[in-house]
């Protein structure tokens, strides 16, 4: 919502709307099953997606049995669909990212960084504008802890959030 706080307040003469359809604890399948109703309904110039993180929580904590694999086909038909249905939509694809503190450990390696290239394939091959976050992330976590900036190792906090907006306004020309 910073992204959108920005751009309502600079550009209040275009008519801007912005909607953040978003619910936590989703993962791409939960994305598949309400995307007519959620985006392609809405007819979006710009379409902005992060997502992966659940996909490879969910098989420590809940039971989910995703593969990499399945993250990375689910998701690239996803973005056909929506190509197919919405031409002319810009999309911008956010690196799913974690840090080391709070829930992720360990056991989240190497398969979670595997789902990170998956999400990178998927841009590419929808010819998305990536916006790379992990690397910016460890990078950050060398000037403030990890907890900084997702007190949880998942969830970004407010400062999190102002880098993640701050990366996504630059990748998007704003």
């Amino acid at each position: 919502m910073l992204v959108a706080s920005a751009a309502l307040a600079a550009y209040p003469d275009r008519g801007l709307r912005f909607y953040n359809r978003g619910i936590s604890g989703n993962k791409v399948p939960d994305l598949q099953a309400r995307w007519a109703d959620d985006v392609l309904a809405l007819k979006p110039d710009v379409l902005s997606i992060l997502i992966g993180v659940n996909d490879f929580w969910h098989t420590l904590s809940h039971g989910y049995t995703g593969t990499v694999q399945d993250y990375e086909t689910q998701f690239t038909a996803l973005l056909d669909e929506t190509t197919r249905a919405l031409p002319n939509a810009r999309l911008v694809i956010l690196e799913p990212f974690v840090l080391r503190c709070g829930a992720v450990d360990d056991r989240w390696f190497p398969e979670f960084d595997q789902r990170r290239a998956a999400a990178a394939r998927v841009a590419q091959h929808a010819r998305a504008t990536f916006i790379g976050l992990q690397k910016t992330f460890d990078d950050l976590s060398r000037r403030a802890t990890p907890a900084y900036w997702a007190a949880d190792g998942v969830h970004p906090t407010p400062a999190g959030h102002a880098v993640i907006a701050e990366h996504w306004r630059r990748a998007a020309h704003l």
